[in-house]
């Protein structure tokens, strides 16, 4: 099966009353696999838990397996010793309503979160289920420097693929390191697996004296430049989008069938996007959600974020009205206690605490 540039990231699938659209979903997958794409990606933790079960019923059940390729990850969460890592992972199988996956990462590997998988085995288990064909390519996706994806990579040499998180504006940003990450997977020939390339849509979604750069080109949308530039790298080897309906797949497919990589021209739009958004100071939320699931008080941080950039970037007082909406079932900003939990699992490594305060002196003081 060839397998082409560009995958179908399930992490933000079609949602309709706390569930997965599945007829949008088919919709959406049947218009992928017709343009000569088959990788989807997933994790147990996405959707809680539903984009596993949505694949099965949407992909599995309808298409050969032949077709297509399943990656799905490893969590820490979900396993806290050595031998649950094994029943977790045939979890997953049935989940998915497969015998194998193509690929299996170690799922948001950092330098804490490590020291838990060796201590459980987790590669190592990993491995004998590669032995066993129950997994077919063996990997890592990570949030972290580049001196602990060194460590990481020099450790366990059997590392297949490395997924890091590179986008246009974060490529260069000393929080994440994303050319340093990079750079780190070319020197230890790793393949690269790019995750949030429009960085949770907000490279989608740009602020009007940002987009003014892109639309003087001419013609694509906002994302479909900031996925070119990562798809245009020399050694990444699949780029991830998160689509969460039909139009989405379909603006993302015209560009990536044909895909022809960022020109000078382009190159020179998205430095000035990258550095009219550099001063505007927005939160570099990406919309994970992986804070939610452990705050005390239940805030729904990347909603409250999101209405605080709206303020911010677009002027929006209709802002207020979805703080209310986003704070009637959770927590508001002023209900954070401090606990640090968001802080200690953020992939973009964000000052929460300190930004929560921030958000309710904005809308709630």
């Amino acid at each position: 099966m060839e397998q082409k540039n560009f995958g179908f990231g399930c992490m933000r699938l079609p949602m309709q009353g706390g569930r997965v659209d599945y007829e949008e979903f088919c919709r959406m997958i049947d218009a992928f696999l017709a343009d000569g794409f088959s990788y989807f990606d997933t994790a147990h933790g996405y959707l809680r838990g539903q984009s596993e079960t949505a694949l099965r019923d949407c992909l599995v059940s309808r298409i050969p397996r032949e077709k297509y390729t399943i990656t799905d990850k490893l969590t820490d969460s979900f396993f806290s010793s050595e031998e649950e890592v094994r029943p977790f992972f045939e979890s997953q199988l049935k989940a998915c309503g497969v015998e194998y996956f193509d690929y299996y990462l170690m799922h948001a590997q950092n330098r804490k979160n490590f020291q838990h998988f060796k201590a459980c085995r987790a590669y190592e288990q990993a491995l004998e289920l590669k032995e066993e064909g129950k997994i077919r390519h063996f990997g890592i996706s990570f949030h972290d420097t580049a001196e602990v994806l060194e460590q990481i990579l020099t450790e366990y040499p059997q590392i297949e693929v490395v997924q890091i998180q590179l986008n246009y504006l974060d490529y260069d940003d000393p929080a994440i390191q994303s050319e340093q990450c990079y750079n780190v997977c070319r020197k230890y020939h790793k393949p690269v697996i790019v995750m949030e390339p429009v960085k949770g849509g907000n490279l989608a979604r740009l602020p009007e004296e940002a987009a003014r750069h892109l639309t003087a080109l001419g013609g694509g949308s906002a994302a479909s430049y900031a996925i070119r530039f990562a798809a245009g790298l020399e050694g990444v080897f699949m780029v991830l989008s998160g689509m969460s309906d039909l139009a989405q797949m379909e603006d993302n497919l015209s560009f990536m069938k044909e895909f022809q990589p960022l020109n000078e021209v382009e190159r020179e739009a998205i430095r000035r996007v990258h550095d009219e958004l550099r001063a505007t100071k927005l939160i570099a939320c990406t919309a994970c959600r992986y804070c939610i699931a452990g705050c005390p008080k239940k805030i729904s941080i990347p909603d409250l974020f999101s209405c605080m950039n709206s303020r911010a970037a677009y002027h929006d007082w209709n802002a207020n009205f979805y703080y209310g909406v986003h704070t009637k079932t959770g927590g508001k900003a002023s209900s954070c206690i401090g606990c640090g939990k968001c802080e200690a699992i953020c992939p973009q490594h964000l000052p929460v605490r300190a930004l929560l305060k921030q958000v309710a002196k904005e809308f709630e003081g």
